[in-house]
This record gives C-alpha cells, structure tokens and sequence, in this order.
C-alpha cells in the first residue's frame, strides 16, 4: 500500500504540472483520500460530444499500480461503451490490458480517444452498439449529441 500511496503522490505532482500542458483534463484528487479522485474531461472536437465537459470517478486500489483503477462517468453519456446508468467503462486497459505505465492522466486521455473512436462491437449500450452497427451513424450522433446538451453543456446562467 505504500507504494500506491507513493505512485499515487507523484501522479499528483505531474497533475499540478501539466494543468496548463492539457487542457481537455482536470484531474483532482480527494483531499482526504488519496485513492478516491475525480476529473473533468472535455468532449472531443468534432464528435457528438465536442462542447461537454464530462465528469469521471476515480476509485484506485491499494494494489495500484499493479491493478488497474476503476473509472466511471458521472455525467450521463450517449455511447456504446459506457453503461447508461451505471457509467462503468468498457475499454481494454481498465481490464486486461492494464499496465502499471499507465497513468490516471493518461487513462483520461485514453477515455477521450475511445469518446471519438467508439467500439460498437464491446456494447454496454447495447441501444447505441445497434445504431452504428446497423450504419445509423446520424441517429448515433443526434442521440450522443442530444445527451451531451443536456447533461454535458456548461448551464448558462
């Protein structure tokens, strides 16, 4: 567990960093516990999801990183790869592919990049996996657009 706490420390250094490095990521960590963070990804440009800022729950295992940390959104999302109620991820490095190279900053990163590179044939949302799968691109990115407009969109006051 020590070694998490202190992998997990550094991490936390190269965050404060690279604030201004990346922009699209904001990733923050729990003042009170060092495995629980958070962070505020924005969608990527061209995609339905280009103009939201998505937030994603962090729960790291004391193992980490040898085990891979367990990331969902908060934010809903239209997309065949995230669960719709539950937010759970379906991407390889969060599960078999995991390596402890890996960092929380770039899991981020690799969550954008499955944001615009959906996997219809990995469905969680089986609704959204059926619409690319059967060619309804259009109907895909009017519903992942709607979804982004109304739970992703930064509220006008």
């Amino acid at each position: 567990m020590q070694a998490s706490r202190a992998r997990l420390f550094k991490e936390y250094k190269e965050v404060q960093r690279e604030k201004v490095a990346d922009p699209d990521i904001q990733l923050a960590c729990d003042d009170t516990n060092i495995f629980k963070w958070t962070a505020l990804i924005k969608g990527p440009s061209e995609t339905p999801f280009e103009g939201g800022v998505f937030q994603l729950v962090f729960s790291v295992p004391e193992q980490y990183p040898l085990q891979p940390p367990q990331v969902r959104f908060l934010t809903k999302i239209f997309h065949p790869n995230v669960h719709f109620k539950t937010g759970e991820i379906c991407l390889d490095i969060l599960k078999n592919a995991w390596s402890p190279a890996w960092t929380l900053q770039s899991v981020c990163r690799a969550i954008i990049a499955l944001m615009a590179h959906p996997e219809p044939d990995s469905p969680l949302n089986c609704d959204s996996g059926n619409l690319l799968r059967s060619g309804d691109v259009r109907g895909y990115q009017s519903m992942a657009k709607m979804y982004t407009r109304l739970a992703a969109s930064p509220k006008k006051r």
